[in-house]
């Protein structure tokens, strides 16, 4: 297993201080890219590794660099909901109406999975509501298809 393998596995086990360790011993990785062309950020952000996305942040890991399919980190924890990580991220720099291969933002994953508290969030950052994705849809097409109401509701 090379470095970069290690770092991966050890950012999934979620230990902060061997991911420090490996920062130090090596700081490069903090932008490194696994086989799917994930970010350590991207990883730990995706496996909800809180303590170790604020580590990765202290060690200057770029907040919009993208994995293979175009997303970001945000983008990646807009589906999942997770409002802690993406404050943290915003409050990094993150692009809020950043778009992936598809045209995805991180509003239209959040409307497309139902994810009220990621909308609002989005919505106090002064997310753009009208961009659409490469199919021409918006974050509020997805939630009227889905019969999100509440969301619909939000986002009109």
């Amino acid at each position: 297993m090379n470095d970069v393998e290690v770092f991966f596995n050890t950012i999934q086990s979620g230990n902060k201080e061997q991911v420090e360790d490996q920062l130090r011993s090596n700081p490069n990785l903090v932008s490194a890219k696994d086989t799917r062309g994930f970010t350590p950020l991207i990883f730990a952000s995706y496996f909800d590794k809180e303590a170790i996305v604020k580590v990765l942040i202290e060690h200057n890991a770029s907040v919009d660099t993208k994995d293979a399919s175009g997303n970001t980190a945000l983008i990646g924890v807009a589906f999942k909901g997770n409002t802690t990580l993406a404050s943290l991220l915003i409050k990094n720099g993150a692009d809020i109406n950043a778009k992936n291969s598809g045209g995805v933002t991180p509003l239209i994953f959040a409307s497309m999975y139902n994810q009220t508290k990621m909308i609002e969030l989005l919505m106090k950052h002064g997310v753009d509501k009208i961009i659409k994705d490469n199919e021409g849809k918006t974050a509020l097409d997805y939630a009227d298809e889905k019969g999100f109401k509440i969301i619909a509701r939000l986002l009109k």
